[in-house]
């Protein structure tokens, strides 16, 4: 186009841009851009997240070698940690105490200790998990990935340190009278829906700890509470006989106490089916696909908001 000047002389100007007027949404439609760090959809997303797997079995078991590293014992401190805690509840509760009501001392050690270790394994999962995003802002920014990845793959660290110390476990039960028998077999049914409830529950206490860096100072004292209103130290029926029901009800129906009284079943010849509660498999799944699926979810929806300011 031209038009003439008020010297005489004429101006050549721009032809106008076909992209004149469109919104920059338009623009990106227009040329196939988009957001950077959008969240895929859910389908899409397990599709990255299963694609990453050797990533995040690599990345779990690199935080399991560095976690003692610095340690003389080394590794050692994975069984030593828990087992160490387990002398001290004995020490309190079964001595002092006498939260041993109603079990034999052949019945009570392996059930304290499987105790300990079962709720550790939580524990353990779910602090890993306040920090899975905010203890690693760093990778966060610099390399696109599912952000799920980090706490499955802290749930998958805290899974095979609990393999590890299930080495001490066996040998407590069996030095107890316990000796291996076909129930041992339910072990691996009850670790697997125990790490699909763990990870569903990281992946929410990932989201949350990822806006909210004060939460992770907060959570020991709420898994302490958890702890001792699970049945860790002692029998929930036994030591509840007596008091109103529903208390006893609320507390052996929460998964802690489900997972820890499932694997002492599994384990321990003198810890009958009297133990556990009406229904307690169908329930033990519940709890798994209810937290798992739903933690899920909750954290692919702040998918394209973790590691920004």
């Amino acid at each position: 186009m031209s038009e003439t000047t008020h010297d005489g002389r004429v101006a050549v100007s721009d032809r106008p841009s076909p992209d004149d007027g469109l919104s920059a949404a338009d623009l990106a439609a227009k040329y196939g851009l988009a957001v950077s760090g959008a969240r895929p959809g859910l389908v899409e997303y397990v599709r990255q997240l299963w694609g990453r797997r050797h990533f995040i079995l690599a990345f779990s078991q690199a935080k399991l070698t560095a976690q003692y590293s610095q340690a003389k014992l080394g590794q050692l401190w994975q069984v030593a940690t828990p087992l160490l805690n387990a002398l001290v509840y004995f020490l309190v509760f079964g001595l002092i105490l006498g939260a041993d009501k109603g079990m034999g001392r052949d019945v009570y050690i392996p059930f304290l200790v499987t105790g300990v270790f079962v709720f550790t394994f939580t524990q353990s999962s779910v602090m890993a998990g306040v920090r899975a995003i905010s203890g690693n802002l760093g990778l966060v920014r610099a390399l696109h990935f599912p952000r799920a990845a980090l706490p499955v793959s802290f749930s998958l660290q805290q899974l095979q340190q609990l393999l590890f110390s299930m080495i001490v476990l066996f040998a407590v039960a069996v030095g107890f009278g316990s000796y291996p028998r076909l129930s041992w077999l339910l072990i691996l049914p009850v670790l697997v829906l125990q790490f699909l409830f763990n990870t569903g529950l990281a992946m929410i206490m990932a989201r949350m700890g990822s806006k909210t860096p004060d939460l992770a100072q907060l959570m020991p004292f709420v898994m302490r509470t958890w702890m001792y209103g699970s049945g860790v130290m002692f029998s929930i029926p036994i030591m509840l006989k007596g008091k109103p029901e529903w208390i006893a009800d609320v507390l052996q129906w929460n998964p802690a106490a489900i997972y820890m009284d499932l694997m002492r079943f599994a384990l321990i010849d003198g810890y009958g089916s009297e133990h556990l509660p009406p229904h307690v498999w169908a329930v033990a799944l519940g709890w798994s696909l209810l937290v798992a699926v739903g933690g899920f979810v909750y954290f692919w929806k702040a998918e394209e908001r973790y590691g920004r300011g």
